[in-house]
C-alpha cells in the first residue's frame, strides 16, 4: 500500500473521484469522520477533506463535496523561509492585503574552528532579523484575523514567527505548503492550494 496527499482544485473533485474508479474499480462512496471516504475494488482508498479544517456531513458525493468548498470571510497565508517570507489576507478568494519579503541569510560553510564558530553566529543572528521582519509584517497585516491560517515554507521559521506575541493565538490548519523562497508567484500558488480539497490516497 502506497500512501500520498493531493491537492484537488473544486472544480476538479468530480472528476478527480470519476478517475479514482476508472483506475481501481467500482468504488462506494460514504461520509466517515467529517470527510468524504472512497474505497475500490482493489482495495485502494482515499479521504477527501474539505479545506481550512472545515467538517464535512452532506450527501456521500463527490458533486457535493465540491459544492461545498467555501472560502472563509477572514483567512490569511503564511510562508516563511531563511530566504524570506510571504503573507496574505483574504476575503473569501479575494486578496485585501499581502506583503513579500526576501533577506539574505548566509549558507552554512566548510570552515572550522572559530571561524566556523563566527560564521554561525552571523547566520544566526541573520535568520532571528529575518524572522523578526516576517513576525512585523505578519502581525500588521493579520491582525484580528478571525478566521484560519494556512502556512508553509520551512515548519522551524513559520514556528519562529508564530511563537511569540499576536501571532500565537492564531488558528493554523492544513495543508502544510512545501514551497521554495516566497515569491509573488509563490505566494499566488499557495492561496490556490489553500483552497483546494485534500486528498489523502491509499494505492493497494
Amino acid at each position: 500500500m502506497t500512501d500520498r496527499v493531493v491537492l484537488v482544485p473544486q472544480v476538479r473533485v468530480a472528476r478527480w473521484v470519476a478517475n479514482f474508479e476508472d483506475r481501481h474499480g467500482g468504488t462506494v462512496l460514504r461520509v466517515e469522520a467529517g470527510a468524504l471516504a472512497g474505497a475500490a475494488e482493489d482495495g485502494s482508498t482515499f479521504l477527501a477533506r474539505l479545506p481550512f479544517g472545515a467538517p464535512y456531513d452532506a450527501a456521500p458525493e463527490a458533486e457535493a463535496l465540491a459544492a461545498a468548498v467555501v472560502a472563509p470571510s477572514d483567512w490569511g497565508v503564511l510562508l516563511v523561509r531563511k530566504g524570506g517570507f510571504a503573507v496574505a489576507r483574504l476575503q473569501g478568494t479575494t486578496v485585501t492585503a499581502s506583503k513579500v519579503g526576501q533577506r539574505h541569510v548566509q549558507g552554512r560553510t566548510k570552515a572550522g574552528g572559530q571561524s566556523q564558530q563566527r560564521f554561525a553566529r552571523r547566520r544566526q543572528n541573520q535568520a532571528r532579523q529575518a524572522y523578526e521582519a516576517a513576525a512585523g509584517h505578519a502581525a500588521r497585516i493579520l491582525e484580528g484575523l478571525q478566521g484560519p491560517l494556512v502556512t508553509g515554507g520551512d515548519r522551524s521559521a513559520v514556528e519562529e514567527v508564530l511563537g511569540e506575541g499576536p501571532l500565537a493565538g492564531l488558528t493554523v490548519v492544513g495543508p502544510w505548503l512545501a514551497v521554495p523562497d516566497p515569491r509573488r508567484a509563490v505566494l499566488e500558488q499557495a492561496v490556490l492550494d489553500a483552497c483546494c480539497v485534500q486528498v489523502e490516497v491509499r494505492n493497494a
